[in-house]
């Protein structure tokens, strides 16, 4: 009878990185048996592997991957910004990964943002390999994330909100106000002018902007009404809704409406517009509200805008707020 001797020899692997860092380590059983050791062999076969990953980072001819550091510890890489080749395969990304998140944890780095361009989708597939999850997605390039610093992850969530303007255009010598009904529409209600405010935009130029784009009547932002939230708003992809209805004084009075998305257009007095039942709950309530406003004075509701400074930033935000009286 043949016995087979077999010897663990637990040899300490190292695995370097181009630049000589170690990229793991760890205890590995190695098997020798009687009919000729093996561990040569896993040697070989262990540093072929190495040298594999090396060759692949020479031949991308990138080192660890270059980000913009942030306040709150955290470093956001954009991908096309890094000199990344456009054929990079999704091996040779994911090693480069690899040796940038060991970089960025041993400098303290709590979370990596990495924006990936639609081009390089097969990156996004080689991150999801090192815990990246999708944060969102905007036209032609992807967002995803990591936490790395200790306990569940403390990073923000994408916007959860849409945010609708409209421009109540009153004329106070008259006491009328813009109005249209909008095309398409299973109830053709009379409501403000208005639209979705792009990024970026003040809320008083959305309510500008939209009135000019539906009615053709320009006009100048004075005040905010009122805020309406609303959560599973239908057509905002099961997020919630923010609709800002402004007050706006007319500089031109001529209609010219938008036949493709209104199918009406009147100035229309504030008493009968608060009364009738061809409108919606919200614009008769600030139809009311602006009654009240021309009868008593629009200070009375008037949430007005005063530019103020960021303190981190150094730039301006808009704050709405009952003007102070003053002495």
């Amino acid at each position: 009878m043949t016995v087979y001797h077999t010897l663990y020899i637990y040899s300490y692997i190292y695995i370097y990185n181009m630049a000589g860092r170690v990229l793991l380590s760890g205890l590995k059983p190695l098997v020798c048996g009687s009919k000729g050791c093996q561990v040569r062999s896993s040697v070989r076969g262990f540093r072929r592997a190495v040298t594999a990953s090396r060759q692949r980072l020479r031949a991308e001819g990138n080192k660890a991957l270059t980000g913009t550091a942030d306040r709150f510890g955290g470093v956001t890489v954009n991908l096309e910004q890094t000199g990344l080749s456009e054929d990079v395969s999704e091996d040779s990304f994911s090693d480069l990964l690899q040796e940038s998140l060991i970089q960025w944890k041993a400098e303290g780095k709590v979370a990596v943002w990495l924006r990936v361009p639609i081009s390089l989708s097969r990156c996004a597939a080689a991150a999801s390999t090192h815990g990246f999850s999708f944060h969102h997605a905007i036209n032609d390039h992807a967002v995803l994330c990591l936490w790395l610093g200790a306990g569940e992850s403390r990073l923000p969530g994408f916007a959860t909100h849409q945010v609708g303007v409209a421009g109540a255009v009153v004329d106070e010598s008259s006491g009328k106000v813009l109005v249209v009904q909008d095309k398409n529409k299973t109830k053709n209600a009379w409501k403000f002018p208005g639209g979705l405010s792009d990024p970026g935009e003040n809320i008083g130029v959305t309510a500008v902007r939209e009135v000019f784009e539906e009615t053709g009547v320009r006009s100048e932002f004075k005040s905010l009404l009122s805020i309406r939230q609303q959560h599973n708003h239908p057509g905002a992809f099961g997020m919630s809704d923010m609709y800002i209805i402004c007050r706006l004084r007319p500089l031109t009075y001529n209609i010219d409406f938008c036949t493709q998305e209104c199918l009406r257009c009147e100035w229309l007095h504030l008493s009968e517009l608060a009364l009738t039942d061809h409108t919606t709950p919200i614009t008769s309530r600030v139809a009311k509200l602006l009654l009240h406003g021309l009868e008593e004075g629009f200070e009375h509701i008037d949430l007005a805008m005063e530019e103020l400074p960021a303190v981190y930033s150094g730039m301006f935000y808009q704050l709405y707020h009952r003007k102070i009286p003053t002495a």
